[in-house]
C-alpha cells in the first residue's frame, strides 16, 4: 500500500511561564492512500498540535524537539517556508473544528472560494515545467546507459528528443484548446447568471455583461469545442447585440433576451459534453506523419491516433523508458546493498554510553553519502525515508550535543533554585513555586531517536532489497508515462476568474450547498453552522488536495448536522480517493468512518489498530474508558466517566500518564513507560496488562456487553 505520509518519532513541547509543556512525545504513524487514519482522544491530548506540525502552522513558541514527517520525499519539519507554500493547501489541506473562525467575516464567501486557486496557478505551472523537463532528462541519460536490445544512442537521443518536440507541439494545442474550452464554460456560466438576474428582477449593469457574454461566446468557437454550430452561435451573438439594447430600455422582462440566451446555453452545453481529442497522440501524428488527420467522429479519431503513436514511437519508447527502469533499479539496488555494508559498519558509533562528538560525525557523513548515493532518481514515487535521511540523522546529532550544553546550564539553575528551595522550607515557608528540572534534554531519548532513524532505514532498504524480484516494470513504465502527461497538461493549466468561479460554484454544489449563485455573493454571517462547514470543506478542496485533515470538524455541530457532515466526507473522500487524517476526541464519531484508528493520551499514543482492532477488541484501559463514556442508545448502564484529569505535562509522569486515573494500573505503571506490545499485524497498544506476566484483567462489562451486541449485529447483517 502506498504511504502518503510517515510521522516518525515526533517531539513537539512549548515555551510557556510555568517552563516547557511537553505536548507531543515520540510518537510515529503513516497514513496510506485512500485512507481514513482517526486520531482520537481527550482535549490536550496532542491530537491537534499533531495536525499543525504536519501543516507547518505551530505557535510560535513551540519547540520541535525531535523526529520526522515524511511527504513526496521530505522532511516537514526541515523545509522552508517557500517550499511549503507549495504543499500547504495544494498537496495537504485542514478543516478546522470552528468555521466561522475560519471565514473572513467581511469577505463574500465566492471570494474566499476563489483566491487560493487564483493565487496558485502560476506556481503550479511553474512546477509542471520543470518536472517535465528534469525527469526527461534523467530517462534520456539513464536510456543511453541501459543499452536497450535493438536500440543505438542515436536512436534513443531521437525517442527522447521527438518526445520533446511533439509533447511541446501538444502543449500547444492544448492551449488552444483550453482557452477556447474555457471561454465556453465561462460564456455558459455568464448566460445562466444573467438568467438567474432576469428572473429575480436585480439584472443590473447590462450592457457591460452583455459584451462581456459576446466576447466569451466569441472565444469559444474552435475546432474541438464550438464547431459545427459555429455560424448559428454567430447569428445569435449579433441578434443578442440588437435585441438587448432594446430591451434594456424598452422591457424589464426581456422576453427576447431570455430566449436568446437559452439558445446559447444548449450550444454552449453540447459544446462542453463533446469528447476531448488526445492532443498527446494528436501532436505525433500532425508533426510527423506529414498528413491532415483524418475525417472521424471523436472517439475513433482517437483510437487512430492511440494506435498510429504506438506504432510509430510509443512501443520503442516504452521498450526504452521500461529498459532505463531495470537497469537504473539494479545499479541502485547495488547500492543500496553498499549502503547497508556501510551502515554496519559505522553503527557502532552511536552505541556508547556517550556519544562522541568526531566519531559521530564522521559516522554519519560516511552513512548519509552511501545513502545519498543510493537513491534511484528513475522513481517517480520519493523514497521520503532516504531522502530525508540526512536532515533526520544530522538534526538529531546535533540536538544530542547542544543537548549536553544545556543540560551543563539547567544543572546549575537547578542546583542554585534547590538550595533556594531548600532555605525557605527550613524556615517552614511553602515557596509557590517549583524547581526547575535538573535536565533540558533527556539525552538517552535523543541517543534512542538517533539509532531508530538508522535503523529504520536499514529496515527500509532490506525490505526494497527483498521485494526487488517482485517489482512490476511494466506498470511502473505506465506510471512513468502518466507523469509525463500529468506535467505537461500542468504546463497548461491555467486559472482564470471566471474558471475560477466556475469551479467554485462546482465545489459548493459537491459539498450539497443549493442556490449557488444566491450563495457566492453572501457573507458567512448568512450560512447556518452546517452551512459554513460545508464552504469550508470546499475551499480546502478547491486545490485538489492529496491529503485532508479534519480537526474536530463536527464538534461545533449538532447531532442531526454532524452525521451529515461525517457523510459528506466520507463520499468526498471515496470521490476523490483521499488519504484522511481525522481527529476527534469521540470514538462515537468514527466508528463507520475510519479504516485506522489511534488512540492518544499525554502526547502519546497508547493503542492503534484497524477500526474493527479498537471497537471489538480494545486493549487499553484508557481506550476501555473512552469507550465506557460513549453515548449508546442500546446500553441501560449508567455511563462511565474517567475520573481525574490529565497530568501537568511540564512534568509528566515517569511511568504510565494514564495510570493516576487507571483503576487497572500495576505498580509497574508508576515505575516505567509501557512498550507498544504487538497485539496482531495491525493491533498495538502501550499498556503492561499486555506483558506475559501481567494478571488477566477483563473490560468493564459495558463494554463487553456492547462488543457481543455489535458482533450480534454484524453477524446479522452479513448474513
Amino acid at each position: 500500500m502506498e504511504k502518503k505520509l510517515s510521522v516518525n518519532n515526533l517531539v513537539v513541547s512549548f515555551r510557556t511561564p510555568g517552563g516547557k509543556v511537553q505536548a507531543v512525545r515520540n510518537i510515529s504513524f503513516d497514513l496510506n492512500k485512500g485512507e481514513t487514519l482517526a486520531i482520537v482522544g481527550e482535549s490536550g491530548s496532542g491530537k491537534s498540535v499533531t495536525s499543525k506540525a504536519i501543516l507547518g502552522i505551530l505557535a510560535g513558541n513551540s519547540i520541535i524537539e525531535g523526529g520526522s514527517i515524511i511527504y513526496d520525499g521530505m522532511d516537514l519539519l526541515k523545509i522552508s517556508e517557500d517550499d511549503f507554500y507549495h504543499i500547504r493547501g495544494d498537496k495537504i489541506a485542514m478543516i478546522f473544528q470552528d468555521p466561522l473562525s475560519s471565514l473572513n467575516p467581511i469577505m463574500r464567501i465566492g471570494k474566499q472560494l476563489t483566491e487560493a486557486m487564483l493565487l496558485k496557478g502560476k506556481a503550479r505551472q511553474k512546477a509542471s515545467r520543470r518536472a517535465f523537463n528534469e525527469t526527461l532528462a534523467i530517462l534520456e541519460k539513464t536510456m543511453v546507459q541501459a543499452k536497450p536490445e535493438g536500440l543505438a544512442e542515436a536512436e534513443l537521443r531521437k525517442l527522447c528528443g521527438d518526445f520533446d518536440k511533439f509533447e511541446t507541439a501538444s502543449i500547444r494545442m492544448e492551449q488552444d484548446y483550453d482557452s477556447a474550452h474555457e471561454s465556453a464554460i465561462e460564456a455558459l456560466d455568464l448566460a445562466e447568471d444573467i438568467l438567474f438576474h432576469i428572473e429575480k428582477n436585480a439584472f443590473s449593469d447590462q450592457k457591460y455583461t452583455i459584451l462581456e457574454l459576446v466576447r466569451l461566446a466569441k472565444g469559444s468557437v474552435n475546432g474541438y469545442v464550438v464547431s459545427e454550430e459555429e455560424g448559428k452561435l454567430q447569428t445569435l451573438i449579433g441578434e443578442l447585440k440588437g435585441v438587448s439594447g432594446r430591451e434594456i430600455k424598452e422591457n424589464r422582462d426581456y422576453p427576447k433576451t431570455v430566449e436568446i440566451l437559452n439558445q446559447m446555453k444548449e450550444i454552449l452545453k453540447n459544446a462542453l459534453e463533446k469528447e476531448a481529442p488526445d492532443f498527446f497522440d494528436m501532436a505525433y501524428y500532425l508533426t510527423f506523419s506529414g498528413q491532415p488527420l483524418p475525417e472521424k467522429p471523436m472517439k475513433e479519431l482517437n483510437a487512430f491516433l492511440k494506435d498510429y503513436t504506438d506504432e510509430h514511437f510509443t512501443k520503442k519508447f516504452r521498450q526504452a523508458a521500461e529498459a532505463a527502469l531495470k537497469y537504473s533499479a539494479k545499479n541502485y539496488n547495488e547500492k543500496k546493498q553498499e549502503a547497508l555494508r556501510v551502515i554496519g559498519e559505522m553503527r557502532s558509533a552511536f552505541l556508547e554510553e556517550q556519544l562522541n562528538s568526531q566519531s559521530c560525525q564522521q559516522a554519519a557523513d560516511a552513512c548519509i553519502r552511501a545513502v545519498e548515493a543510493s537513491i534511484d532518481p528513475m522513481e517517480i514515487h520519493k523514497d521520503g525515508l532516504a531522502y530525508t535521511f540526512r536532515s533526520s540523522l544530522k538534526g538529531n546529532i546535533d540536538t544530542y550535543f547542544e543537548g549536553i550544553k544545556k543540560n551543563k546550564t539547567a544543572s546549575k539553575v537547578h542546583e542554585k533554585q534547590q538550595k533556594k528551595y531548600d532555605r525557605l522550607v527550613a524556615k517552614k515557608k511553602t515557596p509557590a513555586w517549583k524547581v526547575a528540572p535538573s535536565t533540558a534534554v533527556d539525552l538517552e531519548v535523543v541517543k534512542e531517536t538517533i539509532g531508530h532513524v538508522i535503523d529504520r532505514l536499514a529496515e527500509h532498504y532490506q525490505e526494497l532489497l527483498e521485494r526487488a524480484k517482485q517489482r512490476d516494470f511494466a506498470r511502473e513504465t505506465d506510471e512513468l508515462l502518466a507523469f509525463f502527461k500529468e506535467n505537461a497538461s500542468g504546463v497548461v493549466a491555467r486559472v482564470t476568474k471566471s474558471m475560477a468561479k466556475y469551479k467554485a460554484l462546482k465545489l459548493m454544489e459537491e459539498v450539497g450547498i443549493s442556490d449557488v449563485r444566491k450563495r457566492y455573493k453572501q457573507y458567512p454571517f448568512e450560512f447556518s453552522g452546517g452551512m459554513r462547514q460545508r464552504i469550508v470543506i470546499a475551499i480546502a478542496l478547491a486545490a485538489d488536495p492529496d491529503i485532508l485533515i479534519c480537526d474536530e470538524p463536527t464538534t461545533a455541530l449538532d447531532v442531526t448536522i454532524q452525521a451529515q457532515i461525517l457523510e459528506l466526507i466520507n463520499r468526498i473522500k471515496k470521490n476523490r480517493n483521499l488519504s484522511i487524517i481525522f481527529i476527534t476526541h469521540d470514538l462515537g464519531v468514527v466508528a463507520y468512518m475510519a479504516d485506522r484508528i489511534a488512540v492518544m493520551y499525554a502526547g502519546k499514543i497508547v493503542e492503534t489498530g484497524t477500526s474493527v482492532d479498537v471497537f471489538y477488541a480494545p486493549a487499553h484501559p484508557y481506550t476501555w474508558a473512552l469507550l465506557s463514556a460513549m453515548p449508546d442508545t442500546e446500553t441501560n448502564e449508567r455511563l462511565i466517566a474517567i475520573p481525574g484529569t490529565p497530568p501537568n505535562m511540564i512534568y509528566p509522569p515517569v511511568g504510565d500518564a494514564f495510570a493516576e486515573r487507571n483503576q487497572y494500573a500495576l505498580k509497574i505503571d508508576f515505575k516505567r513507560q509501557p512498550p507498544m506490545f504487538k497485539i496482531s499485524d495491525t493491533h498495538y497498544a502501550a499498556t503492561w496488562l499486555l506483558h506475559p506476566d501481567a494478571p488477566k484483567v477483563e473490560p468493564p462489562s459495558i463494554i463487553t456487553e456492547r462488543i457481543e451486541r455489535m458482533k450480534q449485529k454484524r453477524g446479522e447483517a452479513n448474513g
